[in-house]
């Protein structure tokens, strides 16, 4: 699998780490209920089909990326660095 870094260009994806689901961009506010963080936490679905990943790009620029993938098929769909998706409020 191939990621296009928006920074770097097309990279193989060895270059990058996994880190989860993009809602861990969303983290709740000072002062959230237990529940809340919990849920940021633990809480994730496992999709078979297109999801929201974060990746960061470990042997690169050390940029964070937004990955949307499907997981069935393994095509990529786009990359955005992770900070223009939380600029855009996404």
């Amino acid at each position: 699998m191939r990621l296009n870094c928006p920074l770097c260009g097309e990279r193989d994806r060895r270059e990058f780490y996994y880190m989860g689901h993009a809602d861990y961009l969303n983290r709740p506010s000072e002062g959230a209920a237990p529940d809340a963080w919990d849920a940021y936490l633990h809480l994730r679905d496992n999709p078979a089909g297109l999801t929201r990943d974060l990746w960061f790009h470990e042997m690169g620029c050390s940029a964070w990326l937004v990955v949307e993938r499907n997981t069935v098929t393994h095509e990529i769909l786009s990359t955005t660095l992770a900070t223009d998706v939380k600029e855009a409020g996404e």
